[in-house]
């Protein structure tokens, strides 16, 4: 008989007046297997931050995610934690000027990064669409526009996701630190650490994070085996989540999702501080912008027009 998948909210919720008591870690595990929780459910629940385990609790961790990802979809994943490319930070660049909004840097971000697509959709990247000439008038904006045709005459589109602030909000306000920055400037989240408070999602100026109300709905045929621990893996129901520069892809020398699927070229990426990379050629010569600059975030998004 197969056991009803708890989530770790619950399993918080259950054990809270034990683990507050002070029990002994013996005994929060009996009270767990009384009320039929696995093995693996009660391994998940105890795991150690990423950031504190050693390589060895690593490795006993991506196995025991690996099996469980083969268990529900039906295929071998391989799970990475690669650690971040020494003397990097990652920039992006987006020329509006040719930006049409097909969205399909939309499409190809949640076929990659294995978010939900059907019923409930669940996307990290947004396109906006302004009337021409109202660039700086965010408000009144929409992303639920569905044209015969893109480009539409009169309008400008205006991509948005998470912008990896150097100065991160949602970082700060993580109660329990589920969220942070590595030394590539890539911000993320450990979603087994993560308690589903939405602290982050409240923080975040840019509406760059979103939070999963339940597991990913991606029929198994459509599941993308190749994963990073620390970005397009299954996530877990109440979890948040958010755009990671596709950290599985640009930590082996690829690009993200988003650039490659782009059919205008628009989206650029690099290393800021490699004074030879496209993205340092573009903020040392074109017109760029950040979006609200005077929240001192330091976004390491930018967005500039050719001409």
């Amino acid at each position: 008989m197969k056991d009803k998948q708890r989530t770790r909210r619950e399993f918080i919720r259950n054990l809270s007046v034990i683990a507050v008591g002070g029990l002994s870690i013996p005994l929060i595990i009996s009270y767990a297997k009384g009320y039929s929780y696995t093995k693996d459910e009660v391994e998940e629940f105890l795991q150690k931050h990423f950031k504190e385990m050693t390589e060895k609790e690593k490795k006993h961790v991506i196995t025991r995610l690996e099996r469980q990802y083969e268990r529900r979809y039906g295929r071998k994943f391989q799970i990475g934690t690669k650690e971040a490319v020494p003397d990097t930070l990652w920039g992006y660049g987006l020329e509006l000027s040719r930006c049409i909004g097909c969205r399909r840097c939309v499409y190809a971000c949640a076929k990659e990064n294995n978010n939900s697509r059907y019923g409930r959709q669940l996307h990290w990247i947004r396109v906006l669409r302004l009337k021409r000439g109202n660039l700086i008038n965010l408000e009144h904006s929409e992303h639920y526009y569905d044209p015969d045709l893109v480009p539409e005459p009169g309008f400008t589109y205006l991509p948005v996701q998470c912008q990896q602030c150097q100065n991160p909000p949602c970082v700060k306000v993580c109660p329990v630190h589920a969220t942070w920055t590595d030394p590539d400037g890539i911000v993320v989240v450990d979603y087994n650490w993560c308690i589903g408070c939405r602290y982050c999602i409240a923080a975040c100026p840019y509406k760059g994070r979103v939070f999963n109300w339940s597991e990913p709905n991606i029929p198994t045929e459509e599941v993308n085996p190749s994963v990073h621990y620390l970005g397009n893996r299954p996530r877990l129901k109440s979890t948040a989540d958010k755009c990671t520069f596709c950290i599985q892809r640009v930590r082996v020398g690829r690009y993200p999702a988003c650039v490659e699927a782009c059919p205008t070229g628009v989206r650029k990426f690099g290393n800021l501080l490699d004074p030879t990379s496209e993205i340092r050629y573009i903020i040392d010569r074109k017109r760029v912008f950040r979006l609200k600059e005077d929240l001192n975030t330091e976004p390491k998004f930018y967005y500039f027009f050719e001409a």
